[in-house]
């Protein structure tokens, strides 16, 4: 898999993740200093290249002259999620989201508001790619993802040890009037069809944030930044 774009990769380097190599652009300035002295810090590899050859390995086309290649991402087990904890344990769970920008920004939303984990289906859903951790400005090396047969599953697991389910939709019950201090999961629905009928009925509340505009619906990763930190309000 390839890092790519300097705070991903800053954000990879300092973490306890295994990287292969980098590849760094000839007379990179700024920052590219200090990606090299961590590189040499950690023992990793570093190769210099043209512009030319960063652009042929890109996958992304935004690598800001660094390219890192690691191992395949290394999912978390649902069972870490589920574990106890000495404080109120908080995860989101993503219920059909295909747009690899929208996983990133969910992911890096739910790490910055201090997320346990965010859970996603193996199919019909985007996985961590290297884009997504671009995308997520390496929080996706920060935060425990979890990859799962299906939600439905995960939900009833997520239950099963002591989680309060909160969907969120656009036809829900106000979610600044829910008690989100306890033991939570926020379910965000897909860029088209929202969450699942099925999924809705496992969860035990359907939630939403008010809309005032002529527009009738958030993005998701929107939607989950504005509940997130919601709770995070409610927890502080």
């Amino acid at each position: 898999m390839k890092v790519e774009g300097r705070n991903a990769v800053l954000e990879l380097l300092k973490s306890d993740k295994s990287v292969d190599k980098l590849l760094m652009q000839k007379g990179a300035e700024g920052s590219a200093g200090r990606i090299f002295a961590m590189a040499r810090e950690k023992n990793i590899r570093v190769q210099f290249a043209d512009a030319r050859a960063l652009e042929r390995e890109s996958e992304t086309g935004r690598h800001q002259g660094v390219i890192a290649f690691v191992s395949e991402y290394e999912y978390a087990d649902l069972s870490d999620l589920c574990a106890p904890k000495g404080s109120p344990r908080f995860v989101v769970v993503c219920d059909g989201v295909e747009d690899v920008h929208n996983l990133g920004s969910i992911v890096r939303v739910a790490e910055c508001a201090g997320a346990d984990g965010v859970v996603i289906p193996k199919n019909k859903s985007a996985q961590i790619t290297g884009a997504v951790v671009r995308i997520s400005e390496g929080a996706a090396n920060h935060i425990k993802v979890a990859r799962v047969p299906g939600v439905n599953y995960a939900i009833d697991e997520l239950k099963k040890a002591g989680y309060w389910v909160y969907g969120l939709e656009s036809d829900g019950e106000d979610i600044y009037a829910c008690d989100l201090t306890g033991d939570i999961a926020l379910v965000v629905g897909g860029e088209n069809s929202g969450i699942g009928a099925l999924t809705r009925k496992k969860c035990d509340k359907i939630l939403s944030l008010p809309l005032y505009g002529k527009v009738n619906s958030l993005n998701a990763s929107v939607a989950l930044g504005a509940a997130a930190y919601e709770a995070v309000r409610q927890r502080r």
